[in-house]
């Protein structure tokens, strides 16, 4: 395949659970030549999805990478296309991907349209600013409707969309595809759809036709002002001319086209990866990557997608392997042969990329180098995890980190024997390098090990791969709400002094900070550090406090908000501020300016207004209108709140955010109030301030809980 970056697109397939986005994976694989045979989820055989536990739930719960080529008018393109789940559990796999990715496909339900996840991952792309098509798959569905589909696109995702295909026929009907940019109906047929067939649009549709090609004229044309002007004078814009406009707004994000099909029936996807090669950028279309020089985070960097640049690269995923840990990288600049010496700037650790590899699933092809615009495998990265850097050892630079999500349910887990000990801890080691929404502690007090994720099934999911995978003998509690501190208003001018005198050298530290209520936003503001979402500035004058004393002092504000101060859980949204203190000459230390930290958060809290924050859930019910006032009614007592109520013909969207300690089992009690006719979604929502008259009782629960494992 070539080696030019305009004939590369890396994009990924995303969606809310269930809408069909690894069949759609699976049908690119098979015609692009990657796969002879077809996979198929609910056969357990997809290819893409290729763990024990994807193929018996018949979900993605990993991210899969592959490369497969695609013609298109005569010209081979390189299509490095990442499969991701749809479940909320597994979102950061979303977020990962769409971090190192330059185009992104959405899939949605033809019949349901947006749904709660469409959402979730729509405001990920946004969020790193990811050009999108979408495609409504799905189109032989009962009660599918492209209109519909269409509006809710641009009604629930406030997209500018814009129609490129229109279908012939819905659910039972439908049969085929007209391409509004050329406007000829497609035909998919032979056993496997892989004959496709040109014709004239049938006569009954084009009344219907005509509608679509009047808005993607009319939105195409305030794209560009050439196209305008033809437009406005009413002259009928070539088929080039419109592509290259849609283009242009695609990659700007001014609009986001949308395309049709069925994927299970094998109808609309190799006019889809026309339209992937037509539209979506090639890494030269995206701006230099920006970073930050490792030693002044206030000096800004880039990087060109040019592989004759210095390299640089970013760590998206890592994979445990019996051969060595499987590094996932998208390079944005310069060229990496096999063997070369590497900086992590993050750590100032060097690496060796002993071996590279193309994957393709779980299946790898060796390659001599990699140059910029790929994505590809490394072997050999031993200190560096998601959201670090590669790059020159002699021209570093520090590339933006990715977001990830605070888990929101936790668990105990108990090793049965000494030598089970001995492996869950370094199981549990290998899990969190592999999953950042993953966390894991061992409580002192308690003798715990307490694991933490985005919900049950993720929590599930990670007890099967210790004991099924990994033959660990544990013992697991039941789910529990991973609660989190924060304060209300403004403490300032409070000392924390630490002062120990035993008989030799004695210990001083004395620091003044100001504690407030504080945003991830206001952070971004300020550039401020907003690791765990806590952000400590320095703002002592004159020396008061000897410079080389400051990040221990940082150090234990740090380790106090982490571990909790008035309810023992971590506090969040903070920001302390360092204004004053003292220092002795003989007796101070790091660990004395570290321990008046902590006294001077500890003591600030509790003059800030400290409260209990729970997390809150958005669900989605899907329900019969013959029940509806079942669920309606079961959600007020589960102190949850109804924001929307959608009607989708005879049955009704209720949209509700609910407190997460009053969803365990809530599926199951649902069917049991619907007789098993209706069906929820959720996905975490924010935190938010528990009501007073509840705190106490969560505090004295786990309290209790933990006195009673002493």
């Amino acid at each position: 395949m070539t080696a030019d970056l305009s004939y590369i697109r890396n994009f990924g397939i995303c969606a809310h659970i269930d809408a069909g986005k690894t069949t759609v994976s699976e049908r690119i694989l098979f015609y692009t030549g990657k796969n002879y045979k077809m996979g198929e989820v609910h056969e357990g055989t997809a290819t893409m999805d290729f763990l024990q536990e994807e193929q018996e739930r018949g979900i993605t719960i990993q991210s899969a990478a592959t490369t497969c080529p695609w013609t298109r008018s005569g010209k081979e393109y390189k299509l490095n296309l990442i499969d991701t789940p749809g479940h909320v559990d597994f979102t950061i796999e979303v977020e990962r991907s769409l971090r190192v990715l330059d185009g992104a496909v959405a899939v949605f339900d033809g019949k349901e349209g947006v749904e709660a996840q469409s959402e979730t991952v729509w405001r990920q792309a946004d969020r790193y600013k990811v050009p999108r098509l979408c495609f409504i798959n799905k189109m032989d569905k009962l009660g599918a409707s492209f209109d519909f589909s269409y509006e809710t696109i641009k009604t629930r995702l406030g997209a500018n969309a814009l129609p490129l295909q229109c279908p012939i026929g819905t659910g039972n009907e439908f049969q085929g595809i007209v391409d509004l940019v050329d406007m000829r109906a497609y035909y998919f047929e032979g056993d496997k759809g892989d004959k496709v067939t040109e014709k004239d649009i049938p006569e009954d549709l084009q009344e219907y036709v005509a509608k679509w090609r009047h808005e993607l004229i009319e939105k195409a044309a305030e794209l560009d002002d050439a196209l305008m002007g033809k437009y406005l004078e009413g002259q009928e814009p070539t088929r080039d001319e419109i592509r290259s406009a849609v283009r242009k707004g695609v990659v700007s994000r001014a609009v986001y086209p949308v395309l049709c099909g069925a994927a299970l029936r094998n109808i609309g996807i190799q006019l889809l990866l026309d339209a992937v090669v037509d539209y979506l950028p090639s890494p030269t279309e995206k701006p230099d990557v920006e970073g930050t020089d490792p030693q002044d985070k206030n000096i800004k960097l880039s990087r060109p997608h040019d592989p004759a640049a210095p390299f640089s690269a970013l760590v998206f995923k890592v994979v445990s392997d019996m051969h060595g840990d499987l590094t996932y990288i998208r390079v944005y600049s310069g060229t990496l042969t096999k063997g070369t010496r590497l900086l992590n700037p993050g750590n100032s650790k060097k690496e060796n990329a002993s071996r590279i590899f193309e994957m393709h699933a779980q299946n790898r092809i060796p390659l001599e180098q990699v140059t910029a615009g790929n994505i590809v495998a490394v072997v050999g990265i031993k200190d560096s995890y998601t959201g670090d850097t590669l790059c020159d050892m002699d021209d570093p630079i520090m590339l933006e980190r990715m977001f990830f999500p605070e888990p929101v349910i936790a668990m105990s887990i108990e090793p049965k024997t000494t030598e089970d000990k001995r492996k869950l801890s370094e199981a549990l080691g290998v899990i969190r390098r592999e999953d950042p929404s993953f966390r894991s502690n061992y409580d002192e007090e308690t003798g715990e090990t307490i694991i933490a994720g985005m919900g049950e099934l993720h929590l599930e999911i990670i007890k099967n791969k210790l004991t099924r995978d990994m033959k660990i003998n544990v013992a697991v509690g039941k789910p529990k709400v991973s609660y989190r501190e924060a304060i209300t208003k403004k403490a300032e001018y409070v000392r924390g002094k630490f002062v120990k005198q035993t008989g030799g050298r004695g210990q001083f530290g004395d620091c003044t900070i100001h504690l407030e209520p504080f945003t991830a936003e206001q952070a971004a503001a300020e550039e401020l550090d907003f690791t765990d979402n806590i952000a400590v500035e320095n703002a002592v004058s004159g020396g008061a406090i000897p410079k080389e004393y400051i990040p221990s002092v940082e150090y234990g504000i740090r380790q106090t908000c982490m571990t909790g101060v008035k309810f023992g859980y971590p506090m969040i949204n903070v920001k302390a501020t360092i204004v004053d203190g003292s220092s002795h000459a003989v007796d101070s230390s790091q660990v004395a300016f570290e321990q008046a930290g902590r006294l001077a958060v500890r003591e600030a809290t509790e003059k800030a207004g400290p409260v209990l924050l729970e997390p809150i859930m958005k669900v989605v019910v899907t329900v019969p209108n013959d029940y509806l006032g079942n669920v309606t009614g079961d959600i007020s007592s589960r102190r949850g709140m109804i924001i929307d109520t959608d009607d989708r013909g005879v049955v009704k969207l209720v949209t509700a955010e609910i407190p997460l300690d009053q969803l365990f089992g809530y599926t199951t009690s649902l069917r049991g109030m619907s007789q098993g006719r209706a069906s929820a979604t959720m996905e975490f929502l924010e935190y938010r301030p528990m009501p007073r008259s509840l705190q106490e009782a969560v505090v004295e629960a786990d309290r209790g809980g933990a006195a009673a494992k002493k």
